[in-house]
């Protein structure tokens, strides 16, 4: 026999199964021997009241052993069937590429960047030298932006496809198994770029092809469909159908969609900084107690504010987490966050942006649908230009922020390049400034202590979506104007996540399939 059940426990009883197998067996009536298996399906965290609540869902077995809940997925040799293009091995691609295997299709992947091995080299390039290679960084190279941004799992995105499988599949290739059972998941940046290195080793073995440092420059559009594709070394490649899953940075992959007629529309994106507290300050706002003690994970928080008809919002929230320099090009200040497994720094750091809409960018309507873009890039050289041209961050004290001052110093922080004193309240453009202010003002009423002089503000997070869509035939998936073009992932504006962007990826799969058969 057996029963699905809700319970409610304590920090300390959650963290054994011994103390919540006594709970359970008090709640259905029976003995503890009578239980002969517990499977913790959910867990998550309550943290609203003052009493801290676990909440599981769990399946308690009776006289019988408990059934396997993972599916494994295979992957069959497609070496000799048609192959498909795959432009950038990021979450959309790779995931685009496993499913293409499933269905019988053989995926070619070319990515810009390095392979992650290689890559890491390129990353300590930032931090030491202040180095940054165009084509492998923290947003170029196998894995995509993600493979070195902390590995959250969590999306809004459930009705496009199934988020339970991209979290079976990950687990497949090496993710920790707790991701199928935390509300939130989360594999860590020191984990997931094994987990990326063995699904291309997957493709590979199926007779799936994955080339790197292969920098796509333009593509082969005949009749209104999409032929081919061609490389910076001056390769071309000939395919029916094209995946396009280059993700929210590769600024040069608008620019040749453009020039070859391929519609691109302005949409809304987000503008803001860094903000870094300690640890401790985090887990005392939200947990209401003066440190978290030894059952707790390291607190997060999420927070959304309406300032003067516009959305503050904090993003890609890093508990225990580390704050990175993510720009994709010499000349350019950006900055994003990062957690290990453990989450177990002393710092806590989260985006916090401000909502830009195309209709804010007037001064930039020369630029047309690139005017996003220009903004981006114009604040971003701002914040470069502040630091002495190089990948020191312009950073100031959140209370200093508040209150207009030049901080007389920073406190320690996590980001390695080094910070340097900058007035951001008045270098930042003021529509983000001023909204930015009000915004932390507010979010200080709900969680007290947020604004603190003990936190920063480190500039510039600009990176959080693209300020571009490629539109495309919601039916199809395919490019509104060229047929065998599917658009993809959050370079494409569909997706904003790993597990969105792979989820997207596996829809166009299908779709690309779907109109090919």
């Amino acid at each position: 026999m057996k029963k699905d059940l809700n319970i409610s426990l304590t920090p300390k009883q959650a963290s054994d199964e011994a103390l919540y197998r006594s709970v359970v067996a008090s709640k259905l009536g029976v003995a503890e021997n009578e239980i002969s298996a517990l499977v913790v399906r959910r867990k998550s965290i309550d943290a609203r009241q003052r009493q801290i609540k676990i909440n599981m869902a769990v399946r308690v077995y009776m006289g019988e052993e408990p059934e396997v809940f993972t599916k494994e997925y295979h992957y069959p040799s497609v070496e000799n069937k048609q192959p498909i293009g795959i432009i950038g091995a990021g979450p959309a691609g790779l995931f685009a590429a496993l499913r293409l295997i499933e269905l019988g299709y053989k995926p070619v992947l070319f990515e810009r960047g390095k392979n992650v091995s290689d890559r890491k080299r390129d990353i300590a390039k930032i931090h030491r030298k202040h180095l940054v290679d165009p084509d492998s960084n923290y947003g170029f190279g196998e894995g995509g932006a993600g493979t070195f941004s902390d590995g959250k799992l969590y999306t809004r995105s459930k009705k496009r496809g199934s988020v339970q499988k991209i979290l079976e599949v990950l687990v497949q290739f090496g993710a920790d198994p707790q991701i199928l059972i935390d509300a939130h998941p989360h594999i860590g940046t020191n984990k997931l770029p094994g987990v990326i290195t063995r699904i291309r080793e997957q493709i590979i073995a199926s007779g799936g092809e994955v080339k790197f440092n292969s920098r796509v420059t333009d593509l082969v559009i005949k009749n209104g469909e999409c032929k081919g594709l061609k490389l910076a070394t001056g390769e071309q490649y000939e395919f029916n159908a094209l995946i396009l899953a280059t993700g929210h940075s590769a600024r040069d992959i608008y620019e040749m969609l453009y020039r070859n007629g391929v519609n691109l529309e302005a949409k809304t994106f987000a503008v803001g900084v860094r903000v870094e507290h300690p640890q401790a300050l985090i887990d005392s706002i939200q947990y209401h107690q003066p440190s978290r003690g030894p059952y707790l994970p390291a607190a997060s928080y999420s927070f959304v504010e309406q300032v003067n008809d516009r959305g503050v919002y904090s993003f890609c929230m890093c508990p225990g987490g580390f704050i990175v320099p993510a720009a994709t090009a010499p000349g350019e200040l950006v900055v994003n966050g990062m957690s290990p497994s453990q989450r177990n720094s002393p710092f806590a750091n989260s985006g916090l942006v401000v909502e830009v809409r195309p209709e804010d960018l007037r001064e930039f309507q020369q630029h047309g649908v690139f005017a996003g873009l220009e903004f981006q890039k114009q604040v971003e050289k701002l914040c470069f230009m502040i630091n002495g041209n190089t990948q020191f961050a312009p950073a100031q004290r959140i209370a200093d922020f508040i209150d207009g001052k030049k901080s007389q110093d920073l406190p320690e922080s996590s980001y390695r390049p080094g910070l340097i004193e900058a007035s951001l309240h008045a270098k930042l453009p003021k529509r983000i400034a001023s909204r930015l202010r009000e915004g932390i003002i507010q979010i200080d009423k709900k969680a007290k202590g947020f604004l603190s002089n003990e936190a920063i503000a480190v500039g510039v997070e600009s990176r959080t979506s693209s300020p571009l869509r490629i539109p495309r035939n919601e039916d199809t998936l395919q490019h509104i104007r060229v047929k065998g073009l599917y658009p993809c992932g959050e370079g494409a504006g569909y997706a904003g996540g790993i597990a969105s962007s792979a989820i997207d990826g596996e829809r166009c799969a299908d779709a690309l399939v779907q109109n090919i058969r």
